[in-house]
């Protein structure tokens, strides 16, 4: 009977990286959308500005959550 290969190593990294997939997307695009908001009406560039940190925060939140998640729910060996 053939055996499945056995995965060495944390699988947890993996996990993360797929996990800071949406908030990179997510980082580009705030930045870009923001940048071309900013283009289109330059008197409203301080608004748009603060929201655009303001998403950027909770965006990054994502990745800090992806990265201490694997910890949390380790397997307590």
């Amino acid at each position: 009977m053939a055996q499945l290969a056995e995965v060495v190593g944390s699988i947890a990294s993996v996990g993360y990286g797929l996990a800071a997939i949406g908030p990179g997307i997510g980082v580009g695009l705030i930045f870009g959308n923001g940048v071309q908001a900013m283009a289109r009406q330059p008197e409203a560039a301080g608004l748009i500005r603060s929201n655009m940190f303001i998403g950027f925060a909770l965006t990054e939140a994502l990745a800090l959550i992806g990265i201490v998640m694997p910890f949390v729910f380790g397997t307590g060996k």
